[in-house]
């Protein structure tokens, strides 16, 4: 089950639960009864509290978001330090030029065939792939440059080398979730507190109001998945491509 499939559940489930207690509710109040007298403070506190926590759901989504791209920022740099490395090794001794071209080849395919897997699974880097690139970084240090040209591109390899290395290590650090468990507990919270608050106001049966609670439940339970998914950059939904690093191949 994708989690496309399992969002759509969940937003008919939460629709579901919330038309059913209308229902249920309105069959037990009286013929009587007055929507209009449900009391100003009671809707004042019912808008406050649903713009607090939209301003609190604004910025949980901005943070995933944000670090979402930070994420893809990394991806790219490492492929672009990378793709330097190949290049500028061309003015180097063909044995040495192929072998780190071989080697960069080597731990791209690693990465985007099997760690990209194993980041989701884990939430870490894997260690086969930091063994890889240590490799690549043995072929450039342990090389002596004779002529001035290779001599020339050996620093900028070395560094273009460390620029991958960091930003492997940044995208090791996106690679787990990074909402802590209390901010979790309010927003969940949060989204329950709000979505029961609309039954203080005493909503009929009409199609109307049964429509506009059941798409207000689904849009917070939609936003809720939203964060969720965002918050892991490698994960199975709205993932960080690594197209970037498939194109230095």
């Amino acid at each position: 089950m994708t989690q496309w499939v399992a969002l759509l559940i969940a937003m008919v489930a939460v629709c579901a639960v919330v038309l059913s207690v209308v229902v249920l509710r309105q069959r037990r109040i009286s013929e009587d009864d007055d929507p209009s007298e449900t009391p100003d403070v009671i809707e004042y506190m019912v808008m406050m509290i649903g713009v607090v926590y939209a301003i609190v759901l604004g910025l949980a989504i901005a943070g995933v978001w944000e670090g979402q791209g930070g994420a893809q920022a990394d991806v790219v740099a490492e492929a672009q330090a990378l793709h330097e490395v190949k290049e500028r090794v061309q003015v180097y001794p063909a044995d040495v030029r192929d072998r780190v071209r071989s080697d960069v080849d080597a731990y791209v395919r690693y990465v985007t065939g099997t760690e990209w897997p194993y980041m989701r699974d884990h939430g870490d880097l894997s260690p086969e792939g930091t063994v890889l690139l240590d490799q690549v970084r043995t072929d450039v240090t342990q090389f002596d440059p004779k002529s001035d040209l290779a001599a020339q591109a050996y620093q900028p390899v070395v560094d273009a080398v460390a620029a991958a290395d960091q930003a492997r290590v940044s995208r090791g650090q996106s690679a787990g979730a990074t909402m802590p468990g209390m901010v979790w507990f309010g927003l969940i919270s949060g989204g329950l507190v709000t979505v029961g608050l609309i039954f203080t106001l005493q909503i009929r049966r009409s199609a109307r109001e049964l429509l506009l609670a059941g798409l207000f439940s689904a849009l917070i339970a939609f936003l809720l998945f939203l964060i969720w998914d965002l918050d892991a950059p490698f994960g199975s939904g709205l993932t960080v491509s690594s197209d970037a690093l498939r194109a230095i191949l």
